[in-house]
């Protein structure tokens, strides 16, 4: 928990003066339990109602005393928290942008949402109870049982008797709650991951009429995690029953004993009052452990996840302040490259060589699974070769400072994802403080422009959710855009152009030919790789052929197969 809660030492003033006001409010009710014995004792007793309204008058000033310091202490109290969950949330998200690839890839999408989101309210609460409630019921125990020996030390042992017995009985509980509440976050992951996954998912669900199924697994995904929180929840509540028991029984001690000292006149009447109101306090503090504790074994198991993400400081992508105004295309170069994704041992990638020369347009084929798109993820650094070296202009990719690198490549994934924005937003996202002229220009060319003209508000029209308003052709050609207005060196598209019909895509390639840029070009199309300078063939993470599209229709029977196999589909359509 001190990874965490070290976000809470900037508000280390607000958390002094919230713990102050709480002592101060904590010792006024310490003090009145003397003041009604001596109220007893030396006002009802002696029938002198002048003391009796001189010691009420100053309970009273009291009581105020300790509703304002009460009040003040919640509004320290709820600052700091506020202020500390600001600073965690915000401190997780960039640990999360910083993250390698591979790292962040060992983090479920779900598990990442709710540790930022329900993790991050427990650890905020467990500190606003601590300030407000959780450190003050302890010590109102504690205090009570002090007080009682200063009033009565013969009385006051009767409240130990049970203590070293509660003692081991709530840490118990709460390494118990710890482990539970773990559980209880896991659970949660899971239901979080199946919404998720039937909210991208929702148009496919409805398509296959599989939306009974999908709220069968929803149904007993949150059956698991009710009865894992029922079976947390169940265990604490036996924590009052218990504590309440023993403190009962002391109570009833001390009634019994104070009863016969007062009738043998051993003991003033006020002081066994006193005991009793101590006794009450005590009670009414430890009724509130077992609240405590289910908030501390929640914020413990919440803090131990998101401690997962805030220490993963060997797996940090080293952004560092460098130049990034490198323009033009480069070369691109694969010195004996293999791979392998983190965990496994299987190679995607096995010995791969070859030079891409600046400028020139590079198509990647092969048949799903062979390794492609991993190909093209290891020039950016998404991922680390695992042997060998890929060059851009001769020096090692890893050697260039990470930002200038990725700030060069102009990325246009296989899934074209879009942001919560308008289009104008979308295309801008690719260069912060882009012009309106240079997105039109970049949507001129990725010919999405027309279709942007045609829309009522233009480049001010509203992107719905993933683009769901959009079609996916003009989602690429967006995706596209965005990666163009970069003015890239090196272009990467990874089969971005599947939803483009023949004329579009065409005019495509012949507005990219202005471009000074390296282009590697996943594609399934034979009328793609014929645009190309050079073709490269995949299969599983191997050369099997180098080539232009004539060279290879001579040379090669996998690319024939490839060719003719389209050729025939033609026919048939």
């Amino acid at each position: 928990m001190k990874t965490v809660f070290r976000y809470a030492i900037p508000y280390k003033w607000p958390m002094l003066i919230a713990i102050l006001l709480m002592l101060l409010e904590l010792s006024v009710e310490l003090i009145q339990p003397l003041l009604i014995g001596k109220i007893i004792d030396d006002g009802i007793m002696k029938e002198d109602l002048g003391t009796v309204a001189v010691w009420g008058a100053t309970m009273l000033g009291m009581a105020f005393v300790a509703l304002i310091t009460g009040v003040i202490n919640s509004y320290f109290a709820s600052h700091a928290a506020q202020s500390f969950g600001y600073d965690l949330r915000q401190a997780l998200f960039k640990r999360v942008q910083t993250l390698s690839l591979s790292a962040f890839l060992r983090f479920p999408t779900s598990s990442l949402i709710t540790r930022l989101t329900s993790d991050v309210t427990m650890a905020q609460n467990a500190l606003f109870m601590g300030l407000r409630i959780m450190a003050r019921a302890p010590l109102m125990v504690l205090g009570s049982v002090i007080m009682a020996f200063v009033v009565n030390p013969k009385l006051a042992v009767f409240l130990l008797a049970g203590a070293p017995f509660l003692a081991v009985f709530l840490v118990v509980m709460a390494r118990k709650g710890v482990q539970l509440f773990g559980i209880v976050q896991r659970g949660l992951d899971g239901v979080n991951r199946l919404v998720q996954e039937n909210l991208q998912a929702v148009r496919l669900i409805k398509a296959y009429l599989r939306g009974t199924f999908e709220t069968s697994r929803f149904s007993k995904a949150a059956e698991a995690l009710k009865k894992d929180s029922v079976h947390a929840m169940r265990l604490m509540e036996l924590i009052l029953p218990v504590l309440l028991f023993i403190m009962n029984a002391s109570f009833m001690a001390v009634l019994w004993f104070g009863a016969s000292e007062v009738r043998n006149s051993d003991m003033p009447v006020g002081d066994v009052v006193a005991i009793v109101n101590y006794a009450m306090r005590m009670t009414s503090a430890f009724s509130m452990f077992s609240f405590l504790i289910v908030i501390f074994s929640r914020a413990k198991a919440s803090s131990e996840r998101m401690e997962e993400v805030l220490s993963a400081e060997d797996e940090l992508e080293s952004l560092e302040a460098a130049d990034n105004t490198y323009h033009g295309a480069v070369d691109i170069r694969f010195d004996d490259v293999s791979f392998r994704y983190p965990g496994t041992k299987e190679k995607v990638l096995k010995h791969l060589s070859f030079e891409v020369k600046r400028g020139e347009k590079l198509v990647i084929m092969g048949a799903t699974g062979s390794g492609k798109s991993t190909l093209l993820q290891l020039i950016p650094q998404m991922f680390h070769a695992t042997e060998g070296n890929v060059l851009l202009d001769g020096r090692r990719a890893e050697d260039w400072p990470l930002d200038t690198l990725r700030g060069m490549i102009g990325y246009v994934p296989q899934q074209s994802m879009l942001f919560t924005g308008s289009i104008y937003d979308n295309i801008s996202w690719g260069k912060q403080g882009a012009s309106l002229d240079e997105i039109k220009q970049a949507a001129v060319k990725a010919q999405i422009d027309h279709s942007i003209q045609r829309f009522t508000e233009g480049y001010e029209t509203r992107v719905g959710q993933k683009g769901v308003n959009l079609s996916g052709g003009q989602k690429q050609r967006l995706s596209i855009a965005r990666a163009l207005i970069r003015k890239p060196s090196v272009l990467i598209l990874d089969d971005s152009t599947s939803a483009l019909d023949v004329k579009t895509e065409g005019a495509l390639w012949k507005a990219l030919e202005e471009e000074d840029t390296t282009m590697l070009i996943v594609t399934q199309k034979i009328q793609t790789a014929q645009i190309a300078d050079s073709i490269l063939l995949l299969s599983d993470g191997v050369i099997v052929g180098r080539g232009t599209h004539d060279e290879l229709m001579a040379t090669s029977s996998f690319y024939r197969e490839i060719a003719e196999s389209q050729q025939t589909e033609g026919v048939m359509r």
